[in-house]
């Protein structure tokens, strides 16, 4: 073959190696770290719910009055 031709063909003999193959397994112990780390998290954001809620409404709020002042006078 040439430098410009860069056809792909199929694979003619099967690769073999010596490590047996991996066909995985339930991983039980991160599992148990994932739901740890969520029920910290959820410990930690409950508390901070009533504030985030006062902030985002607080902002709604400024957005609709900021909607309905005027601008500039236009005529």
């Amino acid at each position: 073959m040439s430098q410009g031709e860069s056809e792909l063909q199929p694979v003619k003999k099967a690769f073999r190696t010596v490590t047996p193959p991996y066909h995985g397994h339930p991983d039980s112990e991160m599992n148990a770290i994932g739901i740890a780390i969520f029920l910290g998290l959820l410990v930690l954001m409950v508390p901070l719910l009533p504030f985030l809620v006062i902030v985002w409404a607080i902002s709604k709020l400024t957005e609709a009055l900021a909607q309905k002042a005027p601008i500039g006078d236009e005529e």
